[in-house]
C-alpha cells in the first residue's frame, strides 16, 4: 500500500478563499490525515493535465477540516467521521455539503509480537475495559505477562470518533485507560511499532507486519477479521466513509478536481491506498 504522505508545508491562504469562487486557480485542502493520502496523490496526478491549478494540502484532523471550512480558510475540508451539531452551530451561516469518496474501517491495532503471542481476537468489551483502565495487562486475556501501553487519539479525530461510538457507545467517551494521546495515524503507527505490547485505532489501509489488526468477536461468537472483503460486505463492526466536506455546492475548479476524484481514475487512486472505493 502507497501512503505518499505528501505533507506540503504551505501556508494556508486565508485571504478570500470562498468554495463558490468559479474561478479557483489554487485549492485549497485541510484535515484528516485518514484521508490525505488520497487527496495528496490525487492532487499530484491532477496537476499533470492542470498545470495552471495550484493545490495546497495539509493534515491536522477531521476537526480542523470541518473548522477551516467553516471560518472559509479553505475549499475542502477532508473528514472521516460525521460532522457534530456543535461544529455546525459554531457556524450558522455555512451550509456545509459532504461528499464520501471512500470506505475505511477503524481496526483495534496492536503490537506484532502480542499478535504473535495469541492474541488474534478481542472482544468489544474488551476492548471497552482495556481503555477504561480495567484491563491493564494482556494475561487477563491469555496473552504475554506485559503491561498494555494503551494508545488513545485526540478527540477531535475521526478515527477516535467512529472507534468509541462502537466500542463505548459513546464518540467522545473518556478513556481514563490511557497511557498515550496522539493525533495522525502515522504517530499512532510509529508508536504501535516502536511497542512491544502496545494497542491503538488505526484506519485498516496503516497496518503493516509490525502493526497487526485484531479481529472482532461478535456476541454469537464469530470472529470478523478486518478485510477488505469484510468490509465491502458490511460485516466488520466498526466502518465509515471517508468524506470531502465544502461550502455549499462546489463549482468551478473545486467541483472539477472532485469530479476527478469520483471518476474511476480518481477512484483507483482510493483502492491503491488500501481503502475501498464507493463504486
Amino acid at each position: 500500500m502507497k501512503h505518499l504522505l505528501l505533507l506540503c508545508v504551505f501556508a494556508i491562504l486565508v485571504s478570500s478563499c470562498s468554495n463558490s469562487s468559479s474561478n479557483t486557480k489554487t485549492i485549497t485542502i485541510a484535515g484528516s490525515s485518514t484521508v490525505l493520502p488520497i487527496i495528496s496523490n490525487a492532487a499530484e496526478l491532477y496537476k499533470e493535465t492542470h498545470p495552471d491549478i495550484k493545490i495546497i494540502v495539509n493534515a491536522g484532523g477531521s476537526g480542523v477540516g470541518v473548522n477551516q471550512v467553516g471560518s472559509q480558510k479553505v475549499n475542502i475540508g477532508m473528514i472521516s467521521r460525521d460532522i457534530t451539531s456543535k461544529e455546525k452551530g459554531l457556524y450558522p451561516s455555512i451550509l456545509f455539503k459532504t461528499q464520501a469518496i471512500g470506505k475505511d474501517a477503524v481496526i483495534p491495532a496492536i503490537s506484532s509480537e502480542i499478535y504473535d503471542a495469541g492474541i488474534t481476537t478481542l472482544t468489544l468489551e474488551q476492548i471497552a475495559k482495556i481503555y477504561k483502565g480495567e484491563i491493564t495487562n494482556w494475561s487477563a486475556l491469555q496473552g504475554p505477562n506485559k503491561d498494555i501501553l494503551v494508545i488513545d487519539k485526540e478527540k477531535s479525530r475521526g478515527t477516535r470518533h467512529v472507534f468509541m461510538a462502537t466500542v463505548m457507545n459513546n464518540k467522545e467517551a473518556d478513556a481514563p485507560g490511557a497511557d498515550l494521546v496522539l493525533g495522525s495515524n502515522n504517530e499512532e503507527q510509529t508508536a504501535l511499532v516502536q511497542s512491544d505490547a502496545a494497542i491503538g485505532m488505526l484506519s485498516m489501509a496503516w497496518l503493516n507486519n509490525d502493526v497487526k489488526g485484531t479481529s472482532i468477536q461478535t456476541p454469537n461468537g464469530e470472529p470478523v477479521a478486518p478485510t477488505l472483503s469484510n468490509i465491502i460486505e458490511g460485516k466488520f463492526p466498526i466502518t465509515r466513509d471517508l468524506t470531502i466536506v465544502t461550502n455549499g455546492n462546489p463549482t468551478g475548479e473545486v467541483k472539477n478536481f472532485i469530479d476527478f476524484l469520483l471518476s474511476p481514475q480518481g477512484q483507483s487512486i482510493v483502492t491503491d491506498n488500501g481503502y475501498v472505493s464507493i463504486k
